[in-house]
């Protein structure tokens, strides 16, 4: 079984920055593609990053400039770096793992930008 745990959100002031980590634990080897999705209440729940395992990244719109996806394989973990953040961030933000045909999930972690 596969497990996701995200980890780093919190309180922060507009302009700050977080950073959020997912570590993947469980009967794999590798991990696959990586991503982290955030819902706002009364949201849809929106793709924010993603990065493959040769490094390739995407990002929403919204968001680049400001947010930096990264992994590191030998870890199995992936993070999210979020600066200059603004109010309208503030989701709960889940990681999303997909290897080998399945998709996991984290918990979700939530972030909070407000004066």
């Amino acid at each position: 079984q596969v497990h996701l745990v995200e980890s780093g959100g919190g309180l922060v002031q507009p302009g700050g920055s977080l950073r959020l980590s997912c570590v993947a634990s469980g009967n794999i080897f590798s991990i696959g593609t990586m991503g982290w999705y955030r819902q706002a209440p009364g949201t849809l729940r929106e793709l924010v990053a993603t990065i493959t395992g040769d490094g390739n990244t995407n990002y929403l719109d919204p968001v680049k400039g400001r947010f930096t996806i990264s992994r590191d394989n030998g870890k199995k973990t992936v993070y999210l770096q979020m600066n200059s953040l603004k109010p309208e961030d503030t989701a709960v933000y889940y990681c999303l793992m997909a290897l080998d045909g399945n998709v996991y999930w984290g918990q979700g972690t939530q972030v909070t930008v407000s004066s």
